[in-house]
């Protein structure tokens, strides 16, 4: 997700914050093991209201598994 989001100063802080929820690691499994395969074009606003997370949490998930995605293809 190479956007004007992430080239933000505060992009680094939300990912921080992200990765301190106490369920990121549960929710970002979930999602990449049940939501992805099932929809993968998903948009980050309706995942946020159907998992009831925060919208910053399915923002950074999301771009933590594309770029997991992309290195996966790289190996």
């Amino acid at each position: 997700m190479k956007s004007d989001l992430e080239k933000s100063p505060l992009w680094g802080i939300l990912v921080e914050t992200v990765h301190s929820l106490p369920l990121y690691k549960s929710h970002k499994a979930y999602i990449k093991e049940f939501i992805i395969p099932d929809k993968p074009d998903a948009f980050p606003e309706e995942l946020s209201e159907r998992m009831g997370m925060p919208l910053g949490e399915v923002i950074v998930i999301l771009d933590e598994l594309s770029r997991d995605k992309l290195d996966d293809k790289k190996d």
